[in-house]
């Protein structure tokens, strides 16, 4: 089968394109720019295109399938050609699907967690050496891709991104999975951008929990309000499984899990992740791994990356990299390390990054996601507000949302990585939430500043 990727370059895209060239289908693809880790990924393979751009000419009546990424627009030369020609256009989500219409389908979905419960899941299943297909949104330690397709394996293990799918299908890509077996992890407005209100994004999740088959298995957090009530409101005659945060205790700045079996010491923390462990494991024992089985595994995963990910640790200093940016997320994620290093100063550093977080009329939602950090920075690009066309954001308006009069701002590169290395960070934990790099910081560089 000949395919071939308009916008390859993206994140699950390029991995997709990996996976079929390794399952042995001819594939080609083009973008307008990528960048690493895809560029040298994809080089790797043989897959990267010889010039940047779209080329109409690739376009052939001799392609079997098109897959258009999101970062395409609808004038995409390449796209045009292949609408004139009639060939058969699929989203990534939508080709996953007819990649495993006859495989049972787990999608974890909600508005955060879903990465690190879909690692959980493959970090036992892989412990354990039980072969399932999956699309996770994060590169995972011991697997080689971030998609894994293959005829023979009975389950698929799906991150359900409530994003929408393609330029010509503007439905959120988990509304395709149609999924067996599915989790909800919580709900918290987010991509303002497509879904205007509040209502409007939660209406996704009811779509979603009424798209899966008859007959199916929910796992949803019950201390999540808002999931609980799109999951049990749901008339869809599914199985529903609630989960709540599990028994544990902190010691030595350790989190230990409270089992039938004992104390279970483990390398991740926070409220957050342990509802993520709880779900996980309802999710595992559905797939048919037993809770000893379970717990064996979970206890040497260590998190998927850039979610609360240690880069540096000294005997005084820890350095934690992190993808949280939504309001909700970024609350979760700092007052989950405020419990684990109740001694330590915490300095948490956020970027407004992301087309809501730079919005004026979602910034209101930032208030008290700031408030269990010791001490607090925001940084932001005033080029990257021009770049999403949006008005400028303030000083002023910042401050405000955010509702610290000690707030640390910073718009300019180089004086935010000053403010890093010339911090004491003696008995500190450094907290840097971004889903960007800061206009520019190096990771590897900041390591060495311990």
């Amino acid at each position: 089968m000949n395919i071939h990727f308009i916008a390859i370059g993206g994140s699950a895209m390029h991995n997709l394109a990996i996976a079929l060239h390794q399952n042995g289908y001819c594939v080609s693809g083009s973008d307008d720019t990528i960048h690493d880790p895809s560029k040298s990924r994809l080089e790797k393979y043989g897959l990267l295109p010889e010039k940047f751009g779209w080329f109409p000419e690739k376009i052939t009546a001799n392609l079997d399938v098109i897959i258009l990424g999101m970062h395409a627009k609808k004038d995409n030369l390449e796209l045009l050609e292949a609408q004139e020609l009639g060939l058969k256009i699929y989203s990534y989500p939508e080709f996953l699907y007819e990649q495993s219409k006859d495989k049972t389908r787990v999608v974890i979905g909600g508005s955060h967690g879903k990465t690190t419960i879909t690692s959980m899941i493959l970090h036992v299943l892989n412990y354990h050496e039980k072969q399932v297909d999956y699309m996770v949104g994060a590169q995972l330690e011991g697997f080689e891709t971030m998609v894994h397709l293959t005829q023979e394996n009975d389950f698929i293990v799906l991150e359900g991104d409530e994003y929408l799918s393609s330029p010509i299908d503007m439905r959120p890509k988990f509304h395709l999975y149609k999924p067996n077996i599915a989790l909800l992890s919580g709900i918290a407005w987010d991509h303002i951008n497509v879904f205007p209100t509040f209502e409007n994004y939660t209406e996704q999740f009811k779509i979603f929990t009424d798209s899966m088959v008859h007959g199916g298995i929910m796992v949803y957090n019950e201390e999540d309000p808002i999931v609980k009530e799109v999951v049990e409101s749901s008339e869809n005659h599914i199985q529903k499984y609630p989960y709540q945060t599990p028994n544990h205790h902190i010691e030595n700045g350790v989190t230990y899990l409270e089992t039938s079996e004992g104390d279970l010491p483990l390398e991740i923390f926070g409220t957050h992740n342990l509802q993520n462990l709880a779900g996980a494991k309802w999710i595992c024992q559905h797939m048919g791994v037993d809770e000893d089985d379970f717990y064996e595994a979970i206890a040497s995963f260590s998190g998927a990356s850039k979610r609360l990910e240690k880069i540096a640790e000294n005997a005084s200093t820890v350095v934690f990299k992190d993808f949280a940016h939504s309001p909700s997320k970024v609350e979760a994620t700092t007052k989950a390390v405020k419990k684990q290093y109740a001694e330590r100063t915490i300095l948490a550093c956020l970027e407004l990054h992301t087309y809501s977080s730079l919005n004026a009329d979602f910034l209101a939602q930032y208030q008290g996601a700031l408030k269990f950090a010791d001490k607090a920075v925001v940084f932001y690009s005033p080029h990257a507000v021009k770049i999403k066309q949006l008005e400028e954001v303030t000083h002023i308006q910042i401050a405000a949302a955010f509702q610290r009069e000690d707030l640390i701002i910073y718009t300019n590169p180089q004086e935010f990585k000053d403010f890093i290395f010339s911090e004491n960070l003696k008995n500190t934990v450094l907290l840097l939430m971004s889903s960007g790099n800061y206009g520019g910081l190096d990771f590897e560089e900041v390591k060495q500043i311990l």
